[in-house]
């Protein structure tokens, strides 16, 4: 069954602080850090690009897995479709950087939803084509569309930056991809768009509606009966939750709408913000490096872009642990740190 054969994580060398968005937008401490839950947040630095995250991720997988550039035959890259220039392929841009130049690249749309899209994109192909490996290549650069100046928009502060890369072929030796149910409720499509101003975009609300936080609990409680019951699982089944680090109190929320302990998931937000893409594969990669998963374990990824359009991915661990090798496996294959 396709799924990931390693994959990686980039953070930028930069941080912004509670102090330095408070006194940019002119509230009080305690107020903005009541939004991050931490002291600071990841975000590119003035020389930082978000492809070069990204990367710096994907050499680091295909050095670990000894997988050859030729080999790798699709590159996604996953993101919010505001890249660092405007009418510019950042896929074909690293692609090329990797030395990879067989394979068909191409830019996925979704937010902070596009890699569990991608990724079920990459399966659906290496499905049909067994003989390479699909690159899916996650780049977030939501700091960069932010204006810590407007206090009323100071719920999204908390959004950080961040790159990564997922390796992919027919046979996952990280974890295997079990399936996937999206959604997307077209009716909050104007609530968020971006602005133009000067050389670069900002992100507005545009005015306020209620109800967003209810559809989100209603709409992945669905997706996770949905996706269950097609990969022959139920709720306990599942060994972990991982949600997109949007709100706290949400994901809280949502645990306790599925029945799940709270010992079922992983909470980042005392040390970082919501980091786009990477959320739920940074606890992925916290549970992996903690040997907090074995063999056969359901890992749920949920993940919402915009809060609006949700993914629900189910993938199996296969392992190997951090203390296991298979010299018989045709791919060389470390887990993630």
């Amino acid at each position: 069954m396709a799924g990931i054969v390693d994959f990686e994580i980039s953070l930028p060398s930069s941080r912004i602080s509670v102090r330095q968005m408070a006194a940019k937008s002119g509230l009080p401490e305690e107020e903005v850090r009541a939004i991050t839950t931490c002291d600071s947040i990841p975000v590119l630095g003035a020389t930082e690009r978000e492809w070069e995250l990204a990367l710096r991720a994907a050499r680091t997988v295909l050095e670990r897995t000894g997988v050859p550039p030729e080999a790798v035959r699709t590159v996604i890259y996953a993101g919010s479709g505001e890249w660092e220039m405007p009418y510019w392929t950042p896929s074909a841009k690293v692609a090329h950087e990797l030395g990879i130049e067989q394979a068909y690249c191409f830019e996925l749309a979704n937010y902070c939803n596009a890699m569990t899209a991608a990724v079920q994109i990459a399966c659906d192909q290496l499905a049909s084509r067994r003989d390479g490996y699909a690159l899916v290549l996650i780049g977030d650069r939501n700091s960069t569309m932010l204006d810590y100046g407007e206090a009323d928009f100071k719920e999204l502060f908390n959004n950080g930056d961040a790159g990564g890369a997922l390796l992919l072929s027919a046979s996952g030796r990280v974890a295997e991809v079990l399936g996937s149910a999206m959604r997307t409720d077209p009716s909050w499509s104007d609530y968020y768009t971006g602005v133009r101003r000067g050389d670069g975009i900002v992100v507005r609300r545009n005015g306020f509606r209620d109800g967003l936080g209810d559809a989100y609990i209603e709409t992945y409680v669905a997706l996770t009966a949905e996706l269950l019951t097609s990969v022959g699982r139920d709720i306990t089944d599942v060994a972990a939750m991982l949600v997109t680090h949007g709100d706290r109190r949400i994901h809280e929320r949502l645990l306790r709408e599925l029945g799940l302990p709270e010992t079922k998931t992983v909470f980042n937000y005392h040390r970082l913000g919501h980091m786009g893409n990477a959320d739920t594969l940074i606890a992925m990669q916290d549970l992996i490096s903690a040997n907090s998963l074995s063999r056969g374990d359901l890992v749920l990824h949920a993940t919402s872009a915009l809060g609006f359009s949700w993914g629900v991915m189910a993938m199996e661990y296969v392992g190997p642990s951090l203390t296991e090798h298979d010299p018989a496996a045709d791919v060389m294959s470390s887990s993630p740190r």
